[in-house]
């Protein structure tokens, strides 16, 4: 441990004290009773403590040896490189995070901040859901988070409040959804305080998921009969604001318009390679006749949603059975995935372990119907972004590390650019290695996943920016981007899902500035970082160890991580 690993192992505990929800997403342990204060005191606090520990960080690093430089700097992160090497790149990381946590601080960016995915309402969902582990389920954190959730929505009123009075208050969509999650929220409640039976804690877990039930309908009640009156109805955040997101979602500086145009052509591209895997499925007919038959044919088509988790485990276990020792070195611990279905519009997402790996990595699936059948032919694509070779494989090998600090090996929360942009790559990668030769799945990946995806950065860019359609696109050329545009694109681009999904991706999308573009241009960042080590190594170029390297470095911004392969 050098001082630079004790200043990131104390910020990391700090901060997991003064955030547990967000802790508990990014599997810190030791703060899984408690939640986050969203007051102002709160606020001010995470603050300060990133004030003064890039103070600390400057004090440290204005005494240290130059970095090592040309051959033999390894991009291990400290893993072949020594403690200088490990220093030079913690330090980096570091400061890139606290300097971009003090912008959006000082911006006022997450002040007043609600959001249709996580914002605060959806982290203390979050917070509670992730501690129900069947019989592993700890009820005494259970029922230490149930008990804060009142002061707690009190807190998050008396922020929003201040907020409102400096002028800022969220836009009426996001205060709308907000509000719609806090109602949604009291029938798990009870029923997860049910499941403790006639435990010694059943009594004080109802009366606690009542009064906590109570407070959500509450707050709800003060979203929409209150705040909401002076939320603004424009949604756009400008391009100041767009630019702190993409530096705190991606860590890096694109040009914007340049990857507004390069949106549309790799939503082009992406398209026309469907229309071929679709003319291979079903020569001469139309995509949405293709769609309808592969929905329709019993091969692809699984009864019920424990069937279907069933389904998942299988596919995400042989995916791992299949790359260990090939394409990947895969811990034994990480041989276990655990495939859950989530509650109604939890959408799909993973969850790293736990650092002391009481909680496994754990990939959530939402079903809209939990007894009838569900289609699988675009499910192996997502599974393989969420599980092996994506995100389980990715943070899985990170949390494990132990040549990396604590804040190194446990930030993936903080770098969408950098983690979603792997599974994207996951997702790609798998193609090259032949797990689409059923073209239905071929499909499946590109419709699932990669058009999706690449309509996000046209959509995000475009709405925020309120940028005019370029001529040539056959989408209301000319015009400028609205909500309302918005959704009748992604009907047109995004796969054929009910309107309501489609409404719900472009509420999430307008209340989160920039992390709908993580995903393309992350894993653009990822392709052209291995493409470039290639060019360089020549036949001495190897897959294996490139995912070894790369890996090791551990989460970090996307333009931090170009720089650190290119040392390697």
């Amino acid at each position: 441990m050098t001082a630079l690993d004790d200043l990131a192992d104390r910020y990391m505990d700090e901060f997991a004290a003064l955030d547990p929800c967000l802790a508990a997403m990014m599997g810190i342990a030791g703060q899984d009773a408690r939640l986050t204060d969203y007051s102002p005191d709160g606020a001010a606090a995470r603050a300060d403590l990133a004030r003064a520990t890039l103070a600390e960080l400057d004090r440290l690093t204005s005494r240290s040896v130059p970095p090592p430089s040309g051959p033999g700097a390894g991009a291990d992160g400290g893993s072949g490189g020594g403690a200088a090497e490990a220093d030079r790149v913690t330090a980096a990381v570091l400061r890139e995070r606290l300097e971009t946590d003090l912008a959006l601080h000082e911006a006022g960016a997450r002040s007043g901040f609600l959001d249709t995915t996580d914002g605060p309402v959806q982290r203390l969902r979050t917070s509670i859901e992730l501690l129900d582990q069947g019989a592993a389920t700890d009820w005494d954190a259970v029922l230490g988070r149930l008990s804060a959730l009142p002061g707690t929505l009190a807190g998050l009123r008396e922020g929003l409040d201040a907020a409102r009075g400096q002028g800022r208050v969220a836009a009426r969509r996001q205060v709308a959804r907000s509000a719609r999650g806090c109602l949604e929220v009291p029938a798990y409640l009870r029923e997860l305080a049910g499941r403790h039976g006639d435990g010694p804690l059943r009594g004080r877990l109802d009366a606690a998921a009542a009064s906590a039930s109570a407070a959500l309908a509450e707050f709800a009640e003060y979203l929409t009969g209150d705040l909401a009156g002076d939320a603004p109805v424009r949604d756009a955040m400008g391009a100041d604001r767009y630019r702190l997101g993409v530096r705190d979602f991606l860590g890096t500086e694109p040009d914007l318009e340049e990857t507004y145009a390069w949106g549309w052509e790799e939503l082009a591209r992406i398209e026309t390679e469907m229309d071929n895997a679709g003319e291979r499925i079903l020569p001469g007919e139309p995509l949405p006749v293709v769609r309808a038959a592969l929905d329709a044919d019993p091969a692809y088509r699984v009864k019920g949603a424990e069937a279907f988790r069933e389904w998942l485990q299988e596919l995400a276990e042989q995916a791992i059975d299949d790359l260990d020792g090939v394409h990947f070195d895969i811990p034994a611990e990480l041989r276990r995935i655990d495939c859950r279905i989530a509650p109604a519009e939890s959408g799909i997402y993973y969850l790293a372990p736990t650092e002391d790996l009481s909680r496994p990595g754990t990939v959530w699936w939402t079903v809209q119907d939990r007894e009838e059948d569900i289609a699988t032919w675009t499910v192996p694509g997502t599974m393989y972004h969420e599980g092996a070779p994506g995100h389980h494989l990715q943070l899985g090998v990170t949390a494990l590390n132990r040549g990396l600090n604590r804040f190194r090996r446990l930030a993936s929360e903080l770098y969408p650019g950098y983690c979603e942009g792997w599974g994207l790559y996951a997702e790609r990668l798998m193609d090259e290695l032949g797990y689409y030769r059923d073209p239905a799945y071929k499909l499946g990946m590109l419709a699932g996943g990669q058009q999706f995806r690449a309509a996000r950065v046209v959509l995000d860019i475009g709405m925020h920016l309120e940028l005019e359609i370029p001529a040539g696109t056959g989408f209301h050329e000319g015009e400028r981007w609205t909500p309302e545009l918005g959704l009748e694109f992604l009907l047109a681009h995004g796969g054929p899902q009910p309107e309501a999904a489609s409404a719900f991706e472009i509420d999430r999308y307008l209340g989160r500035p920039a992390q709908a573009i993580a995903y393309k241009l992350g894993e653009r960042v990822w392709l052209e970082a291995r493409e470039a080590v290639r060019a360089r190594e020549g036949a001495a170029f190897d897959l294996k160890e490139f995912h070894r390297r790369a890996l090791a470095l551990g989460p970090m911004g996307l333009d931090l991580m170009r720089s650190e392969l290119a040392r390697a």
